[in-house]
């Protein structure tokens, strides 16, 4: 028989057990992680040897899902508007998060408040390439074609405000010419685009173009780097190449929506910056060009983008580009 104190002890635990009935561990499904950009870029280069130790270290599957549109404002808005519980992540970089602001006039999120940063990914230099068999072998003569006439050279990028628009924009602001900017639907595009002739060059991220250029089906001409990338020795940078103002990396970061529970971030970053030093995924991101930009805190990681969009704003004005 039930006494009275059974069903007050009852009571009273009752409201002790609903909290940990409701917060079923995480995770408890699918992970996915939203993509701005088309497959091959150098996101996609970064994030999937990365999703294989997720899925070890947390036994559950981490989906990478690529939705390119809008300079990759389309699936980092999608990020921005989802639960916060973990299970939607977004692997993001400069153009969203840093360029966007001064693209558009109703972004429909804010850099500065609307993510939880959770891990540093590494960061691109841009390079400078044409087709392999074109008669440029350096920077000089791609600037000599350049002055023949106002955009005499055109140049493809990842899209509108991509890292590589905006560093071929200070290029030529600094050789004093002005070249066609064709954007694309991500980094393939610009480069079969160059390889079929019907642009004269591109100016994208060395990861996405590295293994091209060691094919010699393209020919680099500078990387954006302070210094040469490991993956692409014998390419000067824009330094060396005397154009030491167009020195510019795209960085690549790990995000959630804004409220994540801090220590779900904690577990995510120890596992992501792990992989990043696991000798195997060090060398394979080594050699399509992606650097370490270190481990950096949520606070640091969000001074950084708030100090990047500070950075690129003037040379968004200087593009021309109007804001949609």
């Amino acid at each position: 028989m039930t006494t009275r104190r059974q069903i007050l002890a009852t009571a009273l635990m009752a409201p002790l057990a609903a909290p940990a009935l409701a917060q079923a561990p995480w995770p408890n499904r699918p992970v996915r992680i939203l993509n701005p950009y088309a497959p091959g870029g150098t996101s996609d280069l970064i994030i999937r040897p990365l999703t294989d130790r997720l899925e070890r270290a947390f036994g559950r599957p981490f989906v990478v899902e690529n939705k390119p549109g809008a300079g990759g404002t389309v699936a980092t808005a999608e990020a921005a508007r989802a639960v916060a519980d973990g299970h939607t992540l977004l692997v993001s970089n400069t153009g969203p998060l840093a360029v966007a602001p001064s693209l558009f006039r109703s972004l429909a999120y804010d850099p500065n408040r609307a993510f939880s940063w959770i891990s540093m990914l590494g960061g691109a230099p841009i390079v400078c390439a044409v087709k392999g068999d074109s008669p440029m072998a350096t920077l000089a003569d791609y600037k000599a074609m350049a002055a023949r006439a106002p955009e005499a050279v055109s140049f493809g990028s990842s899209g509108v405000g991509s890292v590589g628009h905006l560093t071929g924009v200070m290029w030529g602001m600094e050789a004093g010419v002005r070249m066609l900017h064709v954007p694309f639907r991500g980094a393939a595009e610009a480069q079969q685009n160059v390889l079929g002739g019907n642009t004269t060059s591109l100016w994208d991220t060395s990861g996405a173009n590295a293994a091209a250029i060691r094919a010699g089906t393209l020919k680099a001409l500078a990387v954006s780097s302070p210094e040469r990338v490991s993956a692409l020795p014998a390419v000067p940078t824009l330094v060396q190449a005397g154009f030491p103002g167009s020195v510019s990396t795209n960085w690549f970061v790990m995000a959630a929506p804004a409220g994540l529970d801090p220590a779900i971030a904690a577990r995510l970053n120890t596992e992501l910056q792990a992989g990043l030093a696991d000798a195997a995924i060090k060398a394979r991101l080594e050699s399509v060009g992606v650097v370490s930009l270190g481990d950096l805190s949520p606070e640091r990681i969000g001074a950084f983008v708030a100090a990047e969009a500070t950075r690129w704003a003037p040379v968004v004005r200087a593009a021309g580009v109007e804001p949609s």
